[in-house]
């Protein structure tokens, strides 16, 4: 409405405009005061006229003084007539000259279609706008039923597998897409047939959608792209129309490839909700597997799609035949990791020193986007701190920032509150390095960042894809550790180990109810955990045991708990000076790195055990 009433407001201002020049043009001359006509017959007849020009029913009338009056008569009657009539005789109208002028076209015209002609262009221009915005909504309604399909054309920014770091795999499943669509003669001859769907799979920020702008630059065919989200609509039957037009589309520019991000959103498992066989979304999904592998069968047009919640989509979407191939995306490695800083990090000024192999090392768990974000992040630090080269510590920075938030420098404690704060950190770090199978702390820090206010950062040499009971036992000892200093030094405890006690007593649960790790209860799980998609998607878990066995279970996890509890304790009993020294230099430096730290304690010989 407001995109209407300014379009009406400019149409108003625009034939103001044109009235104004016209009024103008009309009045141009005539801005001489005029007088009567009685007046002009006295001049005459004083004798003080020398000549008039007559210009249709305007007179321009010269004064023997040279002045100049203007005067109107009587369109119909001449201007001897008129004269006569107030009076003046013909001597002294013959000592007058008067010369008759061609009155002007343009200002007859004017003067006598202007007002009707500009009423006309305002009733057809109003008219005119209100087809239009008639004929806009019909056509809008009559293409309700299309889709949004957006072909990819932005070929300046071409995206090619050498420029996806890591993921070997899933590219080469779809080279070999891309290599029939270039050559399908190739696979035809030997008698294999093309998938006709690819489905990418994997966490958010793993490369879904960069994999499928490489294959769109790669694959040299029509590609199309569209959000699934686009086609459902609160009209039943316009998402399966959409569906329709988007592969009608396709066909018509065969071989080509559709890419549907986000397929979750029309293709989750069907039953499941409310509103049965007639719901838009369940409609939709029909029309996609119809169109995907129906009776038409003679198509060349691939399909791809990306989702990374697989496990609520519906079985006949996954079948073969529909979704051939599935290609899952996992978090990259460590040498993966360094490739994609490597390939992020390729533009930007680096310092000499810079060590990425460093930084995928602290980087365990992370996304391609969230390698990407820290690259970023570290040239934002490099210019807020006036560099022009980007050094290691705003690598090292950007990743406690992308994982625990900015820092709270100005947050103000209290002594007191950063001494807790140092002694409890000093256990966590103090029992990691007293372990074993504890990973190796990284840094430790009292500085507040986001919701927490210190933290002790321990990361593994190398990915770990399976984990031990005792690395388990280990994790839970060190959480644990922070509680167990604050007991040792201050004989209180206070509620800044809150999560780390919740950490602990679900990492203790899980290894007796999913795990199988307790001796006393078997190599057996308990509960049976279950998604349900109703109304949205719940996690429930069921309970598949007896009350006797359910306090079998808390006896163990207690028992886990206990044990870990006394193995933290004993670390820092026996090694209580270097927890007094971590801690006073935390007070002092707020934040150790992993060589201070391990300088600090190495002096006090401290001899990793088992718990």
């Amino acid at each position: 409405m407001s995109k209407f009433y300014k379009n009406i407001l400019l149409v108003l201002v625009i034939l103001f405009l044109l009235a104004l020049v016209v009024s103008s043009a009309y009045q141009n001359g005539q801005s001489e005061q005029s007088q009567a006509l009685s007046q002009v017959a006295s001049e005459i007849q004083a004798g003080k006229v020398t000549s008039i020009s007559v210009n249709g029913s305007a007179l321009d009338v010269t004064l023997s003084n040279g002045q100049h009056i203007s005067s109107e008569k009587e369109i119909e009657s001449s201007l001897t007539d008129t004269l006569k009539n107030y009076g003046v005789t013909p001597d002294e109208l013959s000592k007058v000259s008067i010369q008759v002028q061609d009155q002007s076209s343009f200002n007859f015209w004017v003067g006598t279609l202007a007002p009707t002609l500009l009423s006309t262009l305002i009733i057809i221009g109003i008219f005119w706008y209100l087809m239009r915005q008639a004929r806009g909504g019909m056509n809008q309604a009559f293409t309700f039923g299309r889709a949004n399909l957006k072909p990819f054309t932005n070929f300046k920014e071409r995206v090619t597998f050498a420029d996806v770091a890591g993921l070997q795999e899933a590219k080469q499943e779809l080279s070999e897409v891309v290599g029939f669509m270039k050559n399908p003669q190739k696979y035809l001859d030997i008698g294999a047939t093309v998938p006709r769907g690819v489905l990418l799979m994997g966490q958010p920020g793993t490369g879904k959608t960069l994999l499928a702008r490489a294959v769109a630059g790669e694959a040299n065919v029509p590609f199309f792209h569209i959000s699934a989200s686009e086609f459902v609509e609160m009209f039943v039957g316009v998402g399966a129309s959409r569906v329709r037009d988007v592969f009608q589309t396709a066909k018509r520019a065969a071989p080509s490839i559709i890419f549907i991000d986000e397929i979750d959103a029309v293709g989750r498992e069907r039953g499941a909700g409310l509103g049965g066989g007639h719901d838009e979304r369940e409609q939709t999904l029909n029309q996609i597997l119809v169109e995907m592998d129906g009776f038409d069968r003679e198509t060349n047009v691939i399909v791809m799609a990306a989702t990374n919640r697989a496990d609520v989509l519906d079985p006949a979407l996954l079948r073969p035949g529909r979704f051939d191939r599935r290609v899952f995306l996992d978090l990259p490695d460590i040498n993966e990791r360094e490739a994609i800083l490597k390939m992020h990090a390729k533009n930007k000024p680096l310092a000499k020193d810079i060590d990425l192999r460093k930084v995928a090392t602290r980087t365990p768990g992370f996304s391609g986007a969230d390698l990407a974000n820290l690259v970023n992040e570290a040239a934002i630090l490099t210019v807020k701190n006036g560099k022009d080269k980007i050094a290691q510590q705003y690598f090292y920075e950007s990743i406690e920032k992308v994982m625990l938030g900015p820092e709270r420098k100005s947050r103000l404690i209290s002594d007191r509150e950063k001494e807790l704060t140092a002694y409890h950190e000093a256990g966590h770090a103090l029992v990691a390095a007293g372990l074993k199978d504890s990973d190796p702390v990284h840094k430790v820090s009292v500085v507040s960042r986001g919701q927490i206010g210190g933290y002790t950062l321990k990361l593994p040499l190398e990915d770990q894809r399976l984990r031990t009971k005792s690395q388990f036992l280990a994790d839970i000892a060190v959480a644990l550790g922070g509680h167990a200093a604050e007991k040792i030094v201050f004989n209180d405890i206070t509620t800044g180990a809150s999560n780390d006690l919740t950490v602990a007593s679900e990492t203790a649960r899980m290894l007796v109810t999913k795990y199988g790790m307790s001796e006393k209860m078997g190599p057996m799980t308990f509960g049976k955990t279950q998604e349900m998609i109703f109304l949205g998607r719940e996690i429930s878990t069921e309970k598949n045991y007896s009350e006797e066995v359910a306090e079998q279970i808390d006896q163990e996890v207690k028992k886990f708990i206990d044990r870990a509890y006394r193995t933290a304790e004993k670390i820092l009993t026996s090694y209580r000076p270097a927890l007094n020294r971590v801690a006073k230099a935390l007070i002092e430096h707020e934040t150790l790195e992993q060589d201070e730290f391990y300088a600090l304690v190495k002096e006090f010989d401290l001899k990793p055990i088992s718990v």
